[in-house]
C-alpha cells in the first residue's frame, strides 16, 4: 500500500477569512488533521463546517506524536498538519514531523497561506530586499543579550516574535545593544485590536507606556549600517564584544562583516593592540 501524503496547511493568524480555497479543500479531503491544539483548531474547522478526526500535535510531545502520525501515513492515510495560527514549523510545532516524513520518503506538500512575520514586514516601512527571521529571542536576560550582541552588525532587516510579558525587556535590550534604529511593532495581526507602531526603538518603547501590552507581537528592526568607518572604530567594537564574552575570532567576524573590513586585517590589528 502506498503511503499517504502529508499536507502542511497554513491557517489564519487571526481573521478566519484569511484562508485559501485550496487550504479549505485539503482540510475537507484528508483522512486526518493533526493540530497543535485541537480545541483551538475546532473554532476554524467548525466555522467552515469541516468534520474530520483530529489528533493533537504539540511541541512537548512532538517526537512521540510524530511517530504516531507517521504510522498513519504509512498505512495509506492522508494527513493535514496545522498549527494554532500561521504556517506549521515556523516558530510552531511541525519541524520534527516534516523532517522524519522527508527522511521516510513520504510526500510533503505545502499549502501556502498566512504568516504573521511576512504580513508585519509588508507594512513595516523598513527594507524588505533582505531580511532575517529569528523567531523568539531567549527568555533569559543573559542569553538574550548574547544573541542580540551577535546580531549587532547584521545588515539585513531583523524580525522577531515576542511574548507580551517579555516585550518591554526585549525592546530595552535592543535599544541598549543595537542602538537607536528605526523599528516597527505589529500587534495582533488581522485581529480586532491590530495595531502597527512605527518609529525608532525608543519611540516605540515610549508609545507602549500608554498602552495595554497584551496579545501577539512581531518586532521588526532595521539592520546595521554605517556609511563611513575606520579600523580604529572597528577595533573598539572588537574590544567591546570580547569584554561581553565573545572570542576574538567570533568578535572579529561579526565586526568585519558590519564594517566591510577584511577579517584577516582586523584580526591581525586586534593582536597588535591591547583589546582585552
Amino acid at each position: 500500500m502506498a503511503a499517504g501524503k502529508l499536507y502542511i496547511v497554513a491557517t489564519p493568524v487571526g481573521n478566519l477569512e484569511d484562508i485559501t480555497l485550496r487550504a479549505l479543500r485539503i482540510l475537507k479531503e484528508v483522512d486526518l488533521i493533526a493540530a497543535e491544539d485541537t480545541r483551538h483548531s475546532l473554532k476554524l474547522l467548525n466555522h467552515y463546517a469541516i468534520a474530520k478526526p483530529l489528533i493533537s500535535y504539540w511541541s512537548e510531545k512532538e517526537k512521540v506524536k510524530a511517530g504516531e502520525i507517521l504510522g498513519k501515513l504509512h498505512s495509506g492515510l492522508s494527513v493535514a498538519l496545522i498549527s494554532d495560527a500561521g504556517t506549521p514549523g515556523i516558530s510552531d510545532p511541525g519541524a520534527v514531523l516534516i523532517k522524519r516524513a522527508v527522511e521516510e520518503k513520504i510526500d510533503v506538500i505545502p499549502i501556502p497561506g498566512p504568516s504573521a512575520f511576512v504580513s508585519a514586514l509588508s507594512v513595516a516601512g523598513l527594507p524588505t530586499e533582505e531580511f532575517t527571521f529569528l523567531g523568539f529571542l531567549p527568555s533569559k536576560g543573559g542569553q538574550r543579550h548574547k544573541r542580540l550582541t551577535e546580531l549587532k552588525h547584521e545588515r539585513r532587516t531583523l524580525i522577531f516574535y515576542e511574548a507580551p510579558h517579555r516585550l518591554m525587556k526585549a525592546l530595552s535590550d535592543m535599544l541598549e545593544i543595537l542602538g537607536e534604529r528605526r523599528a516597527a511593532l505589529a500587534k495582533e495581526i488581522s485581529k480586532l485590536h491590530e495595531e502597527i507602531l512605527r518609529g525608532t526603538i525608543a519611540e516605540v518603547i515610549h508609545a507602549l507606556q500608554s498602552r495595554m501590552i497584551a496579545g501577539e507581537y512581531v518586532i521588526i528592526v532595521e539592520g546595521f549600517h554605517q556609511d563611513r568607518s575606520t579600523i580604529e572604530e572597528a577595533l573598539c567594537e572588537v574590544n567591546s564584544l570580547m569584554k561581553k564574552g565573545l572570542g576574538r575570532k567570533e568578535a572579529v567576524k561579526a565586526v568585519a562583516e558590519g564594517y566591510e573590513i577584511s577579517k584577516k586585517e582586523l584580526y591581525d590589528k586586534s593582536l597588535s593592540v591591547n583589546t582585552t
